[in-house]
């Protein structure tokens, strides 16, 4: 049985993520990339799916968690009535196969300690050969290999499927455990220092962290979303994945089950504005790279999401052999929002790349030309009906955000053509933004309320009518904009925090999902914005504390029960984390 999704802690090499439980417990993990199938799948089952458990044996245990500082390397310590153990747990930044480490240490006395490593390939489905050679357990079974390497002294066995393991550590002693994964026709592996290993790891998490810019009062969680926010980007292309994990429900039981292990073209440009603020040029130079290869071809194509390397397909399947995190099914893997219209993602791209321009990130001719035919595409199409932001599986609509991001890519490109005197239609881009403006005014407004809505024609709020403010769409102080924000915080309110629409508003879906934590962070912004900043600082704190222990955020909150919901750790809810911060302290 999975563990709450807030107990789950991030570990990663920037090629693939593993989330380990408090009890120690990895539960998830894909190789050797983010959208590899998992060779660890308990986080949708149970320990038949594949886990690896290493933690004392009974006992009365106390147990303490934490990163390294700047780091993600996740240190666990149990505290017993006979000793105390700490577990390091860490996957380096490779050039090669991917490794996952755990380290045994030993502080106080003696603990006896169990260790249970259950391999499924395939996500859980199958089983794979295992034998023992030269200080190793090899598991194999179609394409995959793991290889375990255990410290002299401690005996491994088969039992029940698992290979496991029970030893005794006493303090000052150092116990390292390394899995391996590698393609199964090679044979043999590299072996590591681990000690050294972790050294470096620390390192290089340290001396990228020291980058950060922010020094504001929540500089310690921003900095871990910052650091988050990095840990899922694919370093060999420069994309960035939406969240490490799959099919974490949104409603407990329910089918709101996606799979976010791609790269979201509006979370990826989201996150890398929010890296840009804190300080961080060098990733926005790789996802521009990325991107110029990942939507290579007609503009018309453009897709909502990629995959980690630019793949265009990603077909969504259900995984019936897993019941599903809680018994929330059906389980997906692939995504069906590639085949969504999101007009909204070309603001989101035009408006990275101003963000990465005056970052200082030079505008090459071949991004130029980029932004140029993305512009020629979104003054044909601007006026469509689309899926919108929230990727509703119903009927296209005229979404009143979406409008407003095609007036920021207009905006933005009026911007960059004039600052940087680069040849370009600004005439029309003009023109452009003018008429979406007017026509966001006239039909994403209603009224009889005096705020503005979802979609045209509509009376539904939407938490993304925020952006009204956030990007320069209207002034902070103008009425309508002050009057959708107390609409949203009112309307939208579920136990404090809020929704990104009406629970009962349709969407093509069953069930009653939570509070949307990005949402929550936008409202702090907006209110900051538009010059309630004690309002707004009361928000972000109480949202901020959403966070697990380890100042993880997933994609949603459930007041009623406590508890997280959806996929974790969520990009799309540290990058709002970032923003708001930075707004509320009034940098950058």
């Amino acid at each position: 049985m999975a563990g709450h999704i807030e107990d789950y802690a991030l570990i990663g090499d920037l090629q693939t993520a593993a989330l380990v439980t408090r009890d120690g417990s990895v539960d998830w993990l894909c190789l050797p990339r983010f959208d590899s199938p998992s060779c660890f799948a308990a986080l949708l089952g149970d320990q038949r799916h594949g886990h690896w458990r290493l933690a004392p044996t009974g006992g009365d245990y106390r147990v303490e968690r934490a990163y390294r500082p700047g780091t993600l390397v996740l240190e666990t310590r149990w505290e017993g009535p006979h000793g105390a153990v700490r577990v390091t747990d860490f996957m380096p930044q490779r050039e090669h196969e991917p490794r996952l480490i755990r380290i045994v240490t030993g502080l106080r006395g003696a603990v006896e300690l169990s260790g249970e490593l259950r391999l499924r390939f395939n996500y859980g489905r199958v089983v794979p050969w295992v034998r023992r050679t030269d200080h190793h357990r090899v598991a194999v079974a179609g394409p995959d290999a793991a290889w375990l390497r255990v410290p002299p002294g401690v005996h491994t066995f088969g039992q029940d499927g698992a290979t496991r393991s029970e030893f005794t550590v006493r303090a000052g002693e150092v116990l390292p455990f390394t899995l391996t994964w590698q393609p199964s026709h090679r044979t043999g592996t590299r072996r590591v220092d681990p000690e050294q290993e972790l050294r470096e790891t620390t390192a290089r998490w340290q001396g990228w962290s020291d980058g950060c810019r922010y020094q504001g009062p929540w500089r310690d969680a921003v900095l871990r979303s910052l650091i988050t926010l990095k840990a899922l980007a694919y370093a060999p292309t420069g994309g960035i994945v939406a969240a490490p994990s799959a099919a974490l429900p949104e409603v407990l039981g329910g089918e709101r089950n996606w799979d976010y292990r791609y790269c979201w073209l509006r979370d990826s440009s989201m996150t890398l504005s929010a890296l840009l603020r804190g300080g961080f040029r060098e990733e926005a130079a790789a996802w521009r790279r990325w991107l110029l290869r990942a939507i290579a071809g007609d503009p018309g194509d453009l897709q909502a999401v990629y995959g980690v390397a630019g793949e265009r397909g990603l077909p969504e399947t259900e995984a019936s052999w897993l019941p599903g995190y809680a018994d929330s099914a059906p389980v997906r893997f692939g995504n069906a929002a590639v085949g969504q219209l999101q007009l909204d993602v070309y603001g989101e791209v035009v408006d990275t790349l101003h963000l990465a321009w005056a970052a200082g990130v030079p505008m090459e001719r071949q991004v130029w030309g980029l932004l140029k035919a993305l512009m020629a595409y979104l003054a044909e199409h601007w006026r469509e009906p689309d899926e919108g932001l929230w990727e509703v599986r119903g009927r296209r609509q005229h979404f009143t955000h979406s409008k407003v991001m095609c007036w920021v890519a207009a905006d933005r490109a009026v911007r960059l053509a004039e600052a940087t005197g680069l040849p370009a239609p600004v005439e029309q881009w003009r023109a452009m933004r003018a008429a979406v403006h007017a026509d966001v005014c006239a039909n994403g407004y209603d009224a009889s309320q005096g705020v503005f809505v979802q979609a045209y024609g509509g009376r539904e709020l939407d938490a993304a009518a925020l952006f009204v403010a956030k990007t320069g769409f209207l002034p902070p102080d103008d009425p309508r904009v002050r009057r959708t924000v107390a609409a949203v915080r009112e309307g939208l309110d579920h136990g404090g925090y809020v929704r990104r629409y009406r629970a009962d508003a349709p969407d093509g879906l069953a069930g009653q999902e939570g509070a949307f934590v990005a949402c929550s962070f936008w409202l702090a912004d907006a209110l900051a914005t538009i010059g309630e900043p004690a309002q707004a600082r009361e928000l972000f704190a109480r949202t901020v504390r959403l966070g697990n222990d380890l100042g993880l955020l997933s994609e949603e909150w459930d007041p009623l029960t406590g508890r997280q919901l959806g996929n974790t750790p969520q990009a799309f809810s540290h990058v709002a984390l970032v923003n708001a911060a930075f707004t509320l302290a009034g940098q950058g």
